[in-house]
C-alpha cells in the first residue's frame, strides 16, 4: 500500500509539472485544485476552466468595484475643493490660484470716481436750485401783492398764515400789480428781459376754469349749478413803462366777466429771459435761462378763502454771446465729460463681471445639485441652494445700472439739452446708486471677524423683525387712521394722513411730545379729552412695549451671533459637504487643478459661449 500510494505519487509529480498553472485574462497564472479525494485524482478540465472563470469574474468585479469607489473619492475631492474655492474670498483666491481680484479693484475704483462724480453734480446742482429759488424770491417782490419777506423763511409752526385774497377789489389789483411789474421789468435790479428776439414786451395771458353753471340764491338756499369745468384764456396786452393798468376794465371791454361762485381757479402766465454771470471760476461759462412763471388763484374749496402763489420753472438756453474768460475753458466741460465716460465704463465693466459671477454660481450650482443627487442620491437642501445666490452682487448690479442712468442724465444736462426736471431725477438715480455703492463696502468688510457682526446681527434678525414688524404696523395703521379723522380738524399734525402717520413716527422717537399735547383746539372738549387719551395710550404702548420688544429681538440675535463665533456657526449640507476640506487656500492641490485665466476667461465669455463654461477655474465639470 505504502510502494504503491508512494508510486502514485511520484507518478503525480512527475506529470503535474507540465500543467500545474492556467493561465487568466492579461496572463496570470492559475493554479488547478485538485479534488482533496484520497485517490488523488484530478478534475476534469471543464471543471477546472469553470471553476478558474468564476474565480476570475470574482476579482474582476472586486478589481471594478475598487476602481469605481476609488473614482467616487476622487470627484468628492475634486467637488469639494470646487465648492471651497467657489466660497474663499479674493485673497484666499489669490493665495489659492493666484487669481487676481478684478471685481475688487473695480468695485474700490468705482467707489472713488462715483463719490467724486456725485460730489461735483452736488455742487453744481445745488448752485442750480439755489439760483432758481432765489429767482423765485426775487419774482414775488415783483409781481406778488403784499409779498412779506417772512414767507422766505420755512419755520415750525408756520409763522404766517397762508397767502390768500379775500374781496374781489384785492383779486383785481393783485392782477394789476403783477402787469405793472412786467411792464416796468428793466427797473429790477436783476438782469431779466422779455423773452422775445428783439425784447418787446409780450401780452400776459389769464386764464380761468369755471363751472358751466353755478348761480347761488342764498336768500331763499336755491342754486343753478352743472359741474363741468369750462376753461377760457384772454391775452392782457400793455406798453412797456406803464405806469397804470386795470384788469377790470380791460376785461370788460373784451366781454370777460368774472363770476365768483362759478370760479374753480385762474392764473396768470408769462415768461422771463436772464443771464447768470456766475463766480464759480475761471473755467466755467455764463448761463443762460428761461423762467415760465404761473400766478395761481385756488379758489376750489369756496369757502371765502382764495389761495395765492407763485411758481417759476426754469430752462436753461443755449448762449449766443461772447464770452472773455480763461483760455482753458474747455478744459471743465472735458474733465466732466471724461468724469462721466470713465464713471460708464467701470460700472459696465463691474455689471458685467458680477453678471458673469451670478450665472456662473448659477451653473455651479446645478452641477452640484446632479453631483448629489448622483452620488448621494438625495436633493440638495434648499437653504445649500440658497448658498449659490450672491445677493451682494445683485445689489451691485442694481446700482451700476442705476449710475450708468444717471450719468448719461447728467451728461445732457452739462451739454444743456435736458427738460426742467431732469436735475431732480439725475440726482435721485446718482443719490441712489451711490448709497448702494458704499453699502457695498460691508461685503469686504464682511470677509474679517471683527467686523461682520452687524451684517450677521441684521440677517439673524430679520425675520423676526419682519413678523413683529408687520403686526406693529397694523396697530400704528389703526392709530394712524383714527387720529386723521378724529383731530384732523382741530389739530395742524393730524390734517392729512401723511402728517399724521409723521407726527405718531416723531412721538415714538420722543420728538416734540409737549407741543402735540398742547396745539390742540379746545373748541371740542370731548375731543380734546379723547386727544389725551389717544395720545398717552400710542406712547405707552410703542414706547414702552413695542420698541423694547423690537430692541430686544435685535439684541437677542446679537447674542446668538456671539454664540455662534464661540460655539461655531450652523452648517447646510452644502457646507457640512465643503467643510470636509481641510486643506489650506496655499495648498499646491488648489493649484494643481486645471483652471484658466480669469481675464482671459472673461475676453473668452465675451465673445463666445462654449459648450462646457468653466466654472470658477476648473475647464470642465465633474459630472458629464
Amino acid at each position: 500500500m505504502n510502494i504503491a500510494r508512494t508510486s502514485a505519487l511520484m507518478h503525480n509529480s512527475t506529470e503535474e509539472p507540465n500543467r500545474p498553472f492556467s493561465l487568466r485574462e492579461g496572463g496570470q497564472p492559475e493554479m488547478r485544485r485538485r479534488s482533496g479525494s484520497w485517490s488523488g485524482a484530478n478534475e476534469s478540465e471543464e471543471e477546472i476552466e469553470a471553476m478558474n472563470l468564476a474565480r476570475n469574474n470574482r476579482l474582476l468585479i472586486n478589481s471594478t468595484v475598487t476602481e469605481q469607489g476609488s473614482s467616487v473619492s476622487q470627484a468628492e475631492e475634486k467637488m469639494r475643493r470646487k465648492l471651497r474655492f467657489f466660497f474663499m474670498n479674493p485673497i484666499e483666491k489669490w493665495q489659492a490660484k493666484r487669481r487676481f481680484p478684478f471685481k475688487f479693484i473695480v468695485q474700490l475704483i468705482k467707489i472713488v470716481l462715483v463719490t467724486a462724480q456725485l460730489w461735483w453734480f452736488a455742487k453744481g446742482r445745488y448752485g442750480h436750485i439755489n439760483y432758481t429759488w432765489d429767482n423765485r424770491i426775487s419774482f414775488s417782490h415783483l409781481f406778488l401783492r403784499d409779498w412779506d419777506p417772512m414767507r422766505e423763511v420755512d419755520t415750525y409752526p408756520p409763522a404766517t398764515g397762508p397767502m390768500a385774497l379775500y374781496k374781489i377789489d384785492d383779486f383785481f389789483d393783485t392782477i394789476d400789480f403783477a402787469a405793472l411789474g412786467y411792464a416796468n421789468l428793466t427797473n429790477s435790479i436783476g438782469p431779466y428781459y422779455y423773452p422775445t428776439i428783439d425784447n418787446t414786451i409780450t401780452p400776459m395771458e389769464f386764464c380761468m376754469k369755471n363751472y358751466k353753471e353755478g348761480i347761488i340764491f342764498g336768500f331763499n338756499e336755491s342754486y343753478v349749478f352743472n359741474s363741468e369745468i369750462v376753461e377760457s384764456c384772454v391775452n392782457l396786452t400793455f406798453p412797456v413803462n406803464a405806469t397804470e393798468f386795470s384788469s377790470a376794465e380791460y376785461l370788460s371791454k373784451k366781454n370777460v366777466s368774472i363770476n365768483f361762485s362759478a370760479l374753480v381757479s385762474a392764473s396768470l402766465n408769462f415768461a422771463i429771459k436772464t443771464v447768470n454771470f456766475r463766480s464759480a471760476g475761471p473755467i466755467s461759462p455764463p448761463d443762460c435761462y428761461r423762467f415760465d412763471i404761473e400766478i395761481d388763484f385756488d379758489n376750489s374749496d369756496h369757502d371765502g378763502q382764495m389761495m395765492l402763489s407763485l411758481d417759476a420753472q426754469a430752462t436753461r438756453l443755449y448762449c449766443n454771446g461772447v464770452a472773455k474768460y480763461n483760455s482753458d475753458s474747455m478744459v471743465g466741460s472735458v474733465l466732466r465729460t471724461l468724469m462721466n465716460v470713465t464713471v460708464i465704463v467701470i460700472c459696465s465693466i463691474s455689471l458685467i463681471l458680477c453678471s458673469r459671477a451670478l450665472i456662473r454660481a448659477q451653473q455651479l450650482k446645478w452641477e452640484t445639485v446632479r453631483f448629489f443627487k448622483t452620488t448621494y442620491g438625495k436633493e440638495l437642501s434648499s437653504k445649500g441652494k440658497m448658498e449659490f445666490i450672491n445677493f451682494w452682487y445683485i445689489m451691485i448690479i442694481a446700482n451700476d445700472l442705476l449710475i450708468i442712468s444717471g450719468s448719461a442724465i447728467k451728461e445732457e444736462i452739462e451739454r444743456k439739452q435736458f427738460g426742467g426736471d431732469q436735475w431732480n431725477i439725475c440726482s435721485l438715480l446718482l443719490g441712489t446708486g451711490n448709497l448702494l455703492v458704499w453699502f457695498g463696502v460691508l461685503r469686504y468688510l464682511g470677509f474679517f471677524k471683527t467686523y461682520n457682526v452687524l451684517i450677521l446681527t441684521l440677517q439673524r434678525a430679520a425675520p423676526r423683525v419682519a413678523r413683529f414688524s408687520l403686526c406693529a404696523l397694523i396697530i400704528y395703521a389703526g392709530f394712524t387712521f383714527c387720529g386723521w379723522l378724529i383731530l384732523g380738524p382741530y389739530h395742524m399734525k393730524f390734517r392729512s394722513l401723511s402728517t399724521t402717520s409723521e407726527c405718531l413716527f416723531s412721538l415714538i422717537n420722543g420728538d416734540d411730545m409737549f407741543a402735540t399735547f398742547s396745539i390742540m383746539s379746545e373748541k371740542s372738549m370731548m375731543l380734546w379729552w379723547f386727544s389725551r387719551i389717544y395720545l398717552y395710550l400710542f406712547i405707552a404702548l410703542f414706547i414702552y412695549v413695542v420698541l423694547s420688544l423690537f430692541i430686544s429681538l435685535i439684541m437677542d440675535a446679537y447674542e446668538t451671533i456671539k454664540c455662534y463665533y464661540q460655539e461655531g456657526f450652523p452648517k447646510s449640507d452644502l457646507m457640512e459637504f465643503v467643510s470636509q476640506c481641510t486643506e489650506p487656500p496655499s495648498s499646491n492641490r488648489f493649484r494643481t487643478d486645471s483652471f484658466t485665466n480669469d481675464l482671459t476667461d472673461l475676453l473668452k465669455w465675451l465673445w463666445c459661449c462654449r459648450r462646457n463654461p468653466v466654472i470658477d477655474g476648473d475647464d470642465e465639470p465633474i459630472l458629464q
